[in-house]
């Protein structure tokens, strides 16, 4: 058995986070007789709470409790309220190594369950001796998020549209799904970062209803003007998911409110257009 730990003036502080009830009472015990002063909890708003209220020196949290990725939301609040505590994460999923990729930078490292107690015991020591030099904090915008990522944003809508039945059969190019994306997504950052002006408002709906006309020569429907909406609304949320580590949990909220406003205005202006156009094509018809 690996020696305890040589008395310290101030014990290493733990927070362990993990829905898991046998693991936030095996762990603590094992991690205690190590030395460790050890905080267990088992849901998210707790973990919320103590980060908030106390120090940590080490975050362990799962990568699921009670939800996917709710992991996530706790080291996103402790690396902006405790940028120095050393962040790791525990999954059960031996594959998360390409998803890991992604938030490689804003984690100190991972580790599979069930976690072996001499490697935990050791990346613990080791990233307590070697602290990540110029971690970068949690500053970005939700506006500068979604221009950074305009691309994989637009990328995913394309392939959903491909995939989904309705807005797959209709015969268009690739270019002619993607036309409005980018723009739409250039739009809603616009609304971001100038919430409150009339005009960005303005030519949000401007844009909307031109798009709405155009989607009513390509031979949309209202219904597949919703589906359309909903799978870019899906793609922006994956994407803010995944980079949520990235992002000032202080604004995350506000954001996220007036982005939904955006969207049901963009989704609202472009069905009154589509109506506008076909109200047009069935007097011309008659």
């Amino acid at each position: 058995m690996q020696e305890q730990l040589p008395p310290q003036e101030q014990a290493v502080r733990i927070l362990l986070v993990d829905d898991e009830p046998s693991l936030t009472l095996t762990m603590p015990a094992i991690l205690r007789h190590y030395g460790y002063e050890v905080t267990a909890v088992g849901t998210v708003n707790e973990a919320l709470a103590l980060i908030t209220s106390a120090h940590f020196d080490v975050l362990i949290s799962d990568l699921n409790i009670g939800h996917p990725g709710d992991g996530f939301t706790v080291v996103s609040a402790m690396r902006r309220t405790q940028p120095t505590c050393i962040t790791l994460i525990l999954t059960g999923y031996p594959g998360f190594d390409s998803a890991l990729e992604a938030i490689r930078s804003q984690v100190d490292d991972y580790l599979i369950k069930p976690a072996a107690v001499p490697a935990l015991i050791n990346l613990i020591e080791q990233k307590l001796r070697n602290p990540r030099p110029g971690t970068a904090s949690a500053t970005k915008r939700v506006s500068q998020l979604l221009r950074e990522n305009v691309f994989e944003i637009a990328q995913r809508v394309l392939n959903q549209t491909k995939a989904d039945p309705g807005l797959g059969a209709l015969p268009l190019t690739e270019e002619q799904r993607l036309e409005f994306t980018p723009h739409a997504i250039e739009e809603i950052a616009a609304i971001l970062e100038s919430p409150e002006s009339e005009q960005v408002r303005l030519e949000v709906i401007q844009s909307a209803k031109t798009r709405g006309h155009k989607r009513h020569q390509q031979g949309y429907t209202l219904p597949l003007l919703v589906v359309q909406a909903r799978i870019l609304e899906q793609a922006i949320f994956e994407v803010i998911h995944e980079h949520l580590l990235s992002l000032n949990l202080s604004h995350l909220i506000f954001d996220l409110k007036h982005l939904s406003a955006c969207l049901y205005t963009q989704l609202e202006s472009s069905q009154r257009a589509f109506m506008d156009a076909e109200e047009r094509f069935n007097r011309r018809a008659e």
